[in-house]
């Protein structure tokens, strides 16, 4: 690895079929223990119930609100600052209850890949 700086670039935001836009801020095999992602939300929307197999993610709530449902805990409200920590094979969806976009980071450990994403509806 190598030091650098990653510039985000708007213009690659994509919809996700889960329910969300994502940017991807750093997600590369040059870097495989972790990603970082900015994720999207429109109001009113509720992303698919899906889990990851063996990444631990993690959301950073940035801006917006939200009701979280992650198994094992009872469907919580969360806001810009709160972090919600999801293990490896946990159903989970999020829910934007804001009249604005909800965004947050999504931080995986190892990195996000296509592969490890399961639907569960």
């Amino acid at each position: 690895m190598r030091a650098q700086i990653l510039k985000a670039n708007e213009d690659d935001e994509y919809y996700f079929d889960e329910g969300c836009f994502i940017l991807e801020l750093s997600n590369t095999a040059a870097d495989e223990t972790i990603s970082i992602a900015r994720a999207r939300v429109r109001p009113g929307v509720t992303t698919k119930l899906h889990r990851l197999r063996g990444v631990v993610e993690r959301y950073v709530m940035l801006a917006g609100a939200g009701r979280v449902d992650v198994d094992g805990l009872p469907p919580q409200t969360v806001k810009t600052g709160d972090v919600v920590i999801i293990p490896p094979e946990c159903p989970q969806q999020i829910t934007n209850i804001g009249d604005d976009d909800l965004v947050f980071l999504a931080i995986c450990t190892p990195r996000f890949t296509q592969e490890i994403y399961e639907a569960m509806e």
